[in-house]
């Protein structure tokens, strides 16, 4: 009985909210291909009633233009997920490479990175990109700037603190020893044990990004309408108490991609992390 029982132990490479969110990422990239394939209607077309309850023709109803809510959902895919890779990828980008500096270099140079970092940090995020994008324009665009401007300062923290720690090993003094240049010694000995906090990170951050991005078109410094944004979407049903289904589709769909990231992100902590083993 017990060899048939360490026959069927799951592999140590294994975690359920790894593949479960990985799973759910997968469906909602691959609506963000197909959308213009799979969507029953155009997003802008209107295709029924106003208001029409979901029904075999519309299964998620219609809005008060008589736009196809479902398709609309589908196409918001569109907009959310690439805006949420881009400024995740953006802030890792100036954050690691500013906190690399900053935690390596340290003195003047690493001082005021680290104080344009706790001014930053002193905002709430959801107040300061409120502040950057209305003062940019609405436009999802922008927002995606604000969004930017609002994370990379806590890569940057982040890779700050894990330069600093790894600095510290013997591996790192050694190759300074040996007479390595700072640069190899940086991007050699230190860099590459650094990365796996910021992917974690970065991981949960796409659904935080998605969220924050539809916050922002929610109260209209993101996406202005006819885009088919979740969050313009979910703004647009909140004015049509009745006609639940309306912001029903969109905040469906941003619970599942948040909480795919977010299962994502912690399984890769227990696979990265060697308590959980």
């Amino acid at each position: 009985m017990s060899v048939m029982l360490l026959s069927f132990r799951r592999p140590y490479w294994f975690s359920f909210p790894l593949v479960v969110g990985t799973a759910i990422v997968v469906f909602w990239l691959s609506v963000t291909l197909l959308a213009p394939v799979i969507s029953p209607y155009e997003p802008l077309d209107m295709v029924g009633r106003r208001l029409q309850e979901p029904s075999w023709t519309h299964w998620l109803g219609t809005d008060a233009l008589g736009r196809d809510v479902l398709s609309r959902t589908l196409h918001g895919a569109k907009h959310s997920l690439p805006i949420a890779i881009v400024v995740v990828a953006l802030s890792v980008a100036i954050g690691v490479c500013l906190g690399a500096i900053s935690g390596f270099a340290g003195g003047l140079v690493g001082s005021t990175i680290m104080r344009l970092v706790d001014v930053t940090l002193s905002f709430p995020p959801m107040v300061l990109a409120m502040a950057v994008a209305a003062s940019l324009g609405p436009s999802l665009e922008n927002a995606a700037v604000a969004m930017v401007i609002v994370w990379w300062p806590v890569y940057a923290r982040l890779m700050r603190a894990q330069v600093l720690e790894v600095r510290e090993r013997e591996h790192v003094e050694a190759a300074v020893v040996a007479g390595a240049s700072s640069s190899r010694v940086l991007f050699k000995h230190i860099l590459p044990l650094c990365w796996t906090p910021v992917l974690v990170s970065a991981t949960m951050d796409l659904g935080q990004v998605i969220l924050l991005a539809a916050s922002l078109s929610f109260i209209g410094l993101g996406a202005t309408p006819p885009t088919p944004e979740w969050g313009s979407m979910i703004s647009q049903g909140a004015t049509q108490f009745y006609s639940w289904w309306i912001a029903f589709g969109p905040g469906l769909a941003i619970l599942t991609i948040v909480l795919g990231f977010n299962f994502i992100g912690d399984g890769l902590h227990d696979y990265f992390d060697p308590r959980s083993k």
